[in-house]
């Protein structure tokens, strides 16, 4: 199964959501936390949140790029047990056994996103409000494949 994990190029993360996701960690969309979100909660670092944050499942931060890789079946089940305890923990969920299909749906969703393209490929999250609710849109950035050219030294040591 592949899912995605938190990259960073720079400390951007770290200065505009309010609390960022660790470099490393599953994501997921994480789009259900907006979910009974309306215009004036579009403020600030939520509105940062909001508009390109994935959701980081292990610390619940937020994350502006992701990077697709495989996950093995027992981190799997651990990020299920994990999310399904904080629907109970922040959503009100009744159980952990009650919040486990929801989790694995959510990460389901996520695998999906993820399955059909190469380790490395990074994605990107964009959402917008609108009458039906929450629309989210997803953006593929392909992994490049470095030219030797790029990356040899040229000329003779002995000059």
């Amino acid at each position: 199964m592949k899912l995605a994990r938190a990259i960073h190029f720079d400390e951007s993360d770290q200065r505009v959501f309010h609390s960022p996701a660790r470099t490393g960690e599953w994501c997921i969309s994480g789009g259900f936390e907006f979910s009974n979100w309306s215009e004036g909660d579009l403020e600030g670092r939520a509105k940062q949140a909001f508009s390109n944050g994935w959701l980081g499942a292990e610390t619940f931060g937020r994350v502006s790029f992701v990077a697709v890789t495989q996950m093995e079946p027992a981190e799997h089940a651990a990020l299920v047990d994990g999310l399904a305890q904080h629907f109970v923990d922040i959503y009100g969920a009744p159980s952990v056994d009650a919040a486990r299909p929801v989790a694995e749906a959510e990460i389901a969703h996520m695998a999906e996103l993820c399955d059909e393209h190469a380790p490395n490929t990074l994605l990107t999250v964009s959402r917008e409000l609108t009458e039906a609710g929450v629309n989210e849109a997803f953006r593929v950035i392909e992994p490049q494949e470095a030219d030797m050219a790029l990356l040899a030294v040229h000329g003779s040591l002995d000059e």
